[in-house]
């Protein structure tokens, strides 16, 4: 099993990532990883994410914006 990010602008729009992340092997990985990562990815021009294990979504759209 192979968990990827999806990184998108807010309308849906695929756009490569500032930082390219590896295949993660557990979820758990590709969460911490977004955690650690995300407001350069955000900086980068990604709006959203989506999480996908394999071929499937998982989760998605996340917006990368700071909780307020």
């Amino acid at each position: 099993m192979a968990w990827t990010w999806r990184f998108e602008k807010s309308d849906g729009t695929e756009v490569q990532p500032a930082l390219e992340p590896e295949e993660f092997t557990t979820q758990g990985d590709a969460e911490s990883w977004l955690g650690e990562h995300w407001k350069e990815l955000r900086d980068g021009g990604a709006d959203q994410v989506k999480l996908s294990e394999d071929e499937t979504q998982i989760y998605g759209p996340m917006s990368l914006d700071a909780p307020e």
